[in-house]
């Protein structure tokens, strides 16, 4: 398992060069047959802009594309949430795979939050075919409608653009004692308290408490430096 900071070299992947490695990776017959019955049988482009009106007003800076996760993206999740228990959600869950392997772990209630109805109903059809159905839930919702105040552990697999607004929501409403982990992209503004894997299996995990703390630090430096510059302009 790898802790925070990192060997030299070992975090320099940002999210042009995981796009990249994302590009060049092949799916499988098994991940194209996944995505394909996951946005509608291959016609989410149309799904989005044409069939579903809810969708369209999402601003576009805040669409998701689908990617599934793979096994080692899912192992590593897991692996910085050791230790761990409660309740868990998953914002953007996709198929599922995180909630469903969450309640595996002995994550309860495990709930995923997921705007595209054809992803709701592949995971719910995961979870049957697990035999989890009763056990987990999987919510066609807006992720930036879910109240987060009483949620302990929190997963998420978002594209950059989003994960730089989606700290705010994170830093407004989260619990102290809460955890958040990214997968394959890292939270751009935030110092993870553990790192997992590598490259675009990587996941990052970040203490709230910490986190809070560590802007606190950042806010009264800022308003040290302001008050030393009118000092210096007052007496010139």
């Amino acid at each position: 398992m790898s802790h925070f900071p990192p060997q030299a070299g070992m975090d320099d992947d940002g999210p042009n060069e995981v796009f990249a490695e994302l590009n060049s990776r092949p799916l499988g017959g098994w991940g194209l047959a996944q995505i394909a019955a996951g946005t509608g049988l291959a016609v989410y482009a149309m799904w989005v802009g044409v069939l579903q009106p809810g969708f369209r007003k999402v601003p576009l800076k805040l669409q998701v594309p689908y990617i599934p996760a793979s096994k080692t993206q899912v192992h590593n999740v897991m692996a910085l949430l050791r230790g761990r228990q409660g309740s868990l959600v998953d914002l953007g869950s996709g198929d599922g795979r995180i909630v469903l392997e969450a309640h595996q772990h002995g994550f309860s209630p495990a709930v995923g939050y997921e705007l595209n109805p054809w992803l709701v109903r592949l995971s719910r059809f995961h979870a049957w075919r697990a035999g989890h159905r009763e056990e987990v839930s999987y919510r066609r919702e807006d992720l930036w409608k879910v109240d987060l105040t009483k949620c302990k552990n929190v997963t998420v697999f978002l594209a950059p653009s989003v994960l730089s607004l989606l700290q705010e929501k994170l830093q407004a409403e989260l619990p102290d004692d809460a955890l958040v982990v990214a997968g394959r992209f890292p939270l751009p503004d935030w110092k993870p308290c553990r790192i997992e894997g590598h490259g675009v299996d990587r996941a990052w995990a970040y203490n709230m408490h910490a986190q809070r703390q560590q802007a606190l630090k950042k806010n009264n430096t800022h308003s040290d430096r302001d008050i030393e510059q009118t000092r210096e302009e007052g007496s010139s």
